[in-house]
């Protein structure tokens, strides 16, 4: 099964940008889609943003114009840009690759509070 660590996670106030990494323990290349998840306090797990191997993205309408997910396939790593930060964005995020089986990372926490 593949393994992914993210990293990159912190605080930041609102307003403020972070950039995360997700680090895959081998090649992505051929994993059509790659994705990251979040999870605040008290709520279930939900979507953010996919990749595919072409380079298609797909956002929840909440990040829409402020995240930007992009892949390396090359370096086996796929990111999150993330700009315009809210207090709301307050989760740990994962990272996850639509493999078989499914694999998710440990998560990373991200607070954005002043």
């Amino acid at each position: 099964q593949m393994q992914l660590v993210e990293s990159g996670g912190g605080l930041v106030q609102p307003g403020g940008s972070l950039r995360l990494s997700c680090a895959a323990s081998r090649s992505i290349s051929s994993i059509y889609i790659m994705g990251w998840y979040r999870q605040a306090p008290g709520k279930q797990r939900e979507f953010v943003a996919t990749i595919t191997t072409g380079g298609t993205t797909n956002y929840v309408e909440s990040v829409k114009g402020r995240f930007t997910i992009s892949r390396d396939n090359a370096k086996n790593m796929v990111y999150l840009q993330m700009n315009s930060l809210k207090p709301e964005d307050t989760a740990v995020y994962y990272c996850s690759a639509f493999s078989a089986p499914r694999s998710w990372g440990q998560g990373t926490q991200v607070t954005v509070s002043s």
